[in-house]
């Protein structure tokens, strides 16, 4: 199988023959199907990579999916950009902390720009975990770990205010330490 960086070639080679400024999901077929001329009938590059690769590039892109990156204008960007992680809990825990953090200061500027953004991103965090999740491709600890974690994205959108509080008790919780023992709750 090709690696990224020949699919992503691929991909600004045809964005610059073909002069794309902007791209719908007309466009991004398009570029698929060259894509599996370029690289055999049995190789996929999924909607949300092309679209992803695309907007890293500056073009308007008219495509949602839970794994298409939300579209970051500055001045949020520089601070958003890879502000969600969950490849664990740990590193969950910390991406919620930063993006309750910045939500905090948008709510209190008030900048509803901002605010709708840090949700835009937890919201992008509970699909993608949720998906995961389901995967049966996915080991089972794995899936578990990603439902606990769309779990977590969940209630801080729902309460973000109370959401620390919340996960402090979470992990006190005999179910959670049955689950994730490697994983000790924090103070």
């Amino acid at each position: 199988m090709p690696d990224t960086k020949s699919q992503k070639a691929l991909i600004l080679e045809y964005c610059e023959s073909h002069a794309l400024k902007q791209a719908g999901q007309r466009e991004i077929r398009l570029i698929q199907a060259e894509l599996r001329r370029a690289l055999g009938a049995d190789h996929r590059v999924s909607a949300s990579y092309v679209a992803n690769v695309l907007r890293h590039t500056g073009l308007v892109v008219g495509y949602e999916d839970r794994y298409v990156s939300p579209v970051l204008p500055e001045p949020y960007a520089a601070r958003l950009e890879g502000a969600l992680e969950f490849r664990d809990l740990e590193s969950a825990e910390a991406s919620l902390r930063k993006l309750d953090a910045l939500h905090q200061e948008y709510r209190a500027a008030p900048d509803p720009v901002g605010v709708r953004l840090v949700r835009a991103l937890v919201l992008k965090g509970k699909q993608r975990a949720e998906s995961l999740a389901r995967n049966p491709r996915v080991k089972a600890e794995k899936r578990r770990e990603k439902q606990e974690l769309a779990g977590w994205f969940r209630v801080w959108l729902e309460s973000p205010d109370l959401f620390f509080d919340w996960l402090g008790l979470r992990r006190q919780s005999e179910e959670f330490r049955q689950w994730f023992e490697s994983s000790p709750p924090q103070p």
